[in-house]
């Protein structure tokens, strides 16, 4: 029986692991062992500290009945003994014991029948002049948030310089910029936000909602040296010299698994652990998850990396399962995340139509626009969802979307999320069976209109171009080549001045067909309307009419807008 259990790491999966194998087995003794003072704390949680949201660091360490999860509460109130400031610093598994250092300087084994490695990630350092100097951060731990916000107030800090745009950099500038009024940048590397996560459609959006709220880009751009004296003056990037009094760097994070190499346990190239469905690592009486591992990425069949908070959660539970004796499984994951843009999100799960296309697939995406209710509902926001679909197979790859925080989008999201390991098609989410109010959603919800939009894609009666290929052929309105064709009614439409009329004209759908003489024949059409469903049933009726050289812009106007395209 496994009644002593040595926990390494006592953030998140540690710290689940711990409690769930406890609770199964009362009488056994329980171990945590983190070389940090703070514990069992959500880093999910950061940026809304730095921002003031959540005003006490002690908040994110609280349970919802207001008690710190300190050494006194995994003590008295779970019964699991908790040793920080120890180190753990190597692991005999011929002996089964683990070498600690205390924080008194002292060192010693520590016995156990199994043990868990929950040691996490860390963040990536930049190899660059000037990375170690005063008010240069990385976002690897609560202490660093601490810190950060420390600076903040100070008021000292008028610039910051955000050193990447994924999650944490996107979450951190936000933090920054709003709370503190402070002038911030974002220096990303890839030529957009959230690269790998979202289309540059997607992230086009999100990149408009940020910079109307005063934040700076620099899309493909590398940092080159950390200026200053003591403390950060500077940032030099391949473009120039940006100014700056803190510089935060979220560059990504590698998974800490040096103890895990040194004990021999199997690692992948880039150095996860590597587990089976229970968590185990190659040593049966060694179990690690969290951001330290690879697990099966349940869209690809492949190992994938995803360290999410969530994650780390429920395999903190299935940990502790196994180690009271219950078979319990991780399977892997599709990789579900949500980050928030102000009074914007951007969500996803599975794959991007880029990661789809470099795994070798032929894919393509099909972007909706549409209410998150009904349209006659008084109150409602446009949602934008994209789906990524293999064309051979119809099976549904990945979904993304942007929409307002409160609109639904992510509960969309969601709900495909939880169906992607199950290979579905194209035509299973066109009848996924939603709730259906005019407060809540449409009769036909856009999840549904999403893989009706695929459906037509790949039976070829749809034909779409999305913001990017429409301004393309925007800026060749002058050469002849294309015209542009607007379906609204007369009432949505805008008011067609002289020097458009040589390559733009307005035909209501609903008049299309005793106007059909006004259509050109002998150029490209770009259809248009405001969400991409009228100019599809426009494409429709061109088709029977014999005229097949057009494109439909998904989502429309609003998704033009979205993407701060003017025409």
């Amino acid at each position: 029986m496994n009644r002593k259990v040595i926990v390494i790491g006592a953030v998140a999966l540690g710290s689940k692991a711990a409690c769930r194998f406890k609770r199964l087995m009362p009488d056994a003794q329980v171990t945590l062992i983190d070389s940090d003072e703070q514990i069992s704390y959500g880093g999910c949680g950061i940026p809304y500290y730095i921002s003031g949201d959540i005003s006490n660091a002690s908040e994110l360490r609280s349970t919802s009945f207001h008690r710190v999860r300190d050494e006194a509460f995994f003590r008295e109130d779970k019964g699991v003994d908790v040793m920080t400031g120890t180190t753990a610093l190597s692991i005999d598994r011929d002996n089964k014991s683990v070498r600690i250092r205390m924080k008194t300087g002292e060192e010693k084994d520590l016995p156990y029948d199994k043990l868990v490695i929950a040691t996490g990630a860390r963040p990536r350092k930049l190899d660059i002049p000037g990375f170690d100097k005063k008010n240069v951060f990385a976002v690897g731990s609560l202490n660093n948030a601490i810190a950060i916000k420390s600076a903040l107030i100070s008021g000292k800090v008028e610039k910051a310089v955000i050193i990447g745009g994924g999650f944490i950099g996107l979450e951190m500038a936000e933090a920054i910029s709003d709370m503190w009024e402070i002038e911030t940048h974002v220096v990303e590397y890839c030529d957009q936000i959230m690269p790998g996560f979202v289309s540059k459609n997607l992230s086009i959006m999100a990149k408009k909602v940020m910079e109307e709220k005063g934040i700076f880009f620099h899309l493909g751009e590398s940092v080159r040296e950390i200026q200053g004296a003591d403390a950060v003056a500077g940032v030099r990037t391949d473009n120039g010299i940006l100014e700056a009094d803190m510089v935060i760097s979220a560059v990504g994070i590698a998974p800490d698994s040096d103890l895990a190499l040194r004990a021999g346990l199997e690692l992948s190239d880039y150095g996860h652990i590597v587990v089976n469905d229970r968590m185990q690592t190659s040593d049966p009486d060694i179990y690690s998850g969290g951001d330290c591992v690879t697990i099966t990425n349940l869209v690809t069949g492949k190992p994938g990396y995803f360290p999410l908070g969530s994650m780390a959660n429920r395999q903190g539970r299935v940990i502790g399962s196994n180690l009271a004796g219950i078979d319990a499984r991780f399977p892997g994951a599709v990789g579900s995340f949500s980050v928030k843009t102000f009074d914007y999100a951007l969500a996803g799960a599975g794959l991007t139509i880029e990661k789809a296309i470099k795994e070798g697939i032929d894919a393509a995406s099909i972007q909706v626009a549409q209410f998150d209710r009904a349209h006659f509902y008084p109150e409602k926001d446009i949602i934008f969802l994209e789906l990524v679909v293999d064309r051979k197979t119809r099976r549904v790859l990945g979904i993304q979307g942007f929409g307002g925080k409160d609109s639904g989008m992510i509960a969309r999201i969601n709900s495909v999320a939880t169906l992607l390991h199950h290979h579905i098609t194209v035509e299973e989410i066109s009848n996924l069976e939603f709730t259906y109010s005019p407060p809540f959603a449409s009769a036909m919800d856009i999840v549904n209109a999403l893989g009706n939009a695929a459906e037509n894609y790949l039976d070829g009666r749809l034909r779409p171009i999305q913001a990017s290929e429409f301004l393309d052929y925007w800026n060749q309105r002058d050469s002849g080549k294309c015209f542009f064709l607007d379906c609204r009614a007369a009432a949505d439409g805008l008011p067609i001045e002289e020097k458009y009329r040589k390559f733009w004209k307005s035909i209501p759908h609903d008049e299309l067909q005793r106007r059909m003489d006004e259509v050109p024949k002998d150029k490209k059409l770009i259809l248009i309307c405001n969400t991409g469903v009228r100019s599809y049933e426009t494409q429709i009726n061109l088709e029977s009419a014999g005229i097949k050289d057009t494109a439909n812009l998904c989502a429309g106007m609003a998704g033009l807008r979205a993407c701060g395209i003017e025409v």
